[in-house]
Order: C-alpha cells, then sequence, then structure tokens
C-alpha cells in the first residue's frame, strides 16, 4: 500500500491511538521528518544511492560533521537508513535508505512542491511578525 492509498483512503484506516490522540502514528511521521536536516539527508540519499558521510557533507551545504553523525543516528534509529560497514583499511561506512526510507521521498517531494508554492507567503508572514514567536 503506498502513501496515496494511505492518504486517499484515511477514514478506513487505524492511524494507532486515534487520529487526533497524542501517540498516533501521524505524529509519529511528523517527529520524524521534523528535524531539520533529516528530510534533506533521506532526499540526497534517494537521489544519490548510498553514501559515505564526507559525501553526504560536501553534497549538502551548511551541515556540519556532528550535526550530520546526529542526524544519521536518528535516522538509523528511526528505521529510515541502514549504516553499512566495511572490513577495510581504513574502514569504511556508508549509508542507505530502508525500505521505510524510500517510501517517505513522496511526502518529502510534496512538502517541497508546497514550500515552492507558499514559501514566499510563510517568509513574508514571518518578516511582517517579526520575533514574535508564540
Amino acid at each position: 500500500m503506498g502513501t496515496e492509498d494511505v492518504i486517499e483512503n484515511r477514514a478506513d484506516h487505524d492511524l494507532g491511538g486515534g487520529l487526533f490522540a497524542a501517540d498516533c502514528r501521524a505524529r509519529l511521521a511528523f517527529e520524524v521528518i521534523a528535524n531539520r536536516w533529516d528530510s534533506v539527508v533521506v532526499y540526497v540519499l534517494g537521489e544519490c544511492g548510498p553514501m559515505r558521510p564526507r559525501s553526504l557533507l560536501d553534497r549538502i551545504g551548511g551541515l556540519s560533521p556532528k550535526v550530520l553523525n546526529e542526524s544519521l543516528r536518528r535516522l538509523e534509529y528511526n528505521g529510515l537508513v541502514e549504516r553499512r560497514r566495511y572490513a577495510e583499511a581504513p574502514p569504511r561506512v556508508d549509508y542507505t535508505l530502508t525500505e521505510a526510507g524510500t517510501a517517505l521521498l513522496d511526502p518529502i517531494r510534496a512538502l517541497g512542491a508546497w514550500a515552492a508554492v507558499h514559501g514566499d507567503a510563510v517568509l513574508a508572514s514571518q518578516e511582517l511578525h517579526g520575533d514574535k514567536v508564540i
């Protein structure tokens, strides 16, 4: 079942704990992609295939090695990426998307399309309100 099927038939699916419950699956999904860099790392791995950490850093601007490492560990913990170690000298590690990580690419692309359409309005509203964050 694809993401589209869940969206189209959401009334027929239990999202876990009820749609508005604190522990529903939809909230879990937002937690998984809420981190600033996690969705970017997933997207790059989806576009480029398995990559070593240095290659990810080269591909993603503004990301420090420490933050990348934290993101990769969080994504591995959530079952979205797999860390593969190779018995070589020097040691080599790369990361690849799992089935769940690959399935997250369409929602990430949909959020990107939303941002392309509505991003300017969001930025204008933020500028209008200044530092008045609630």
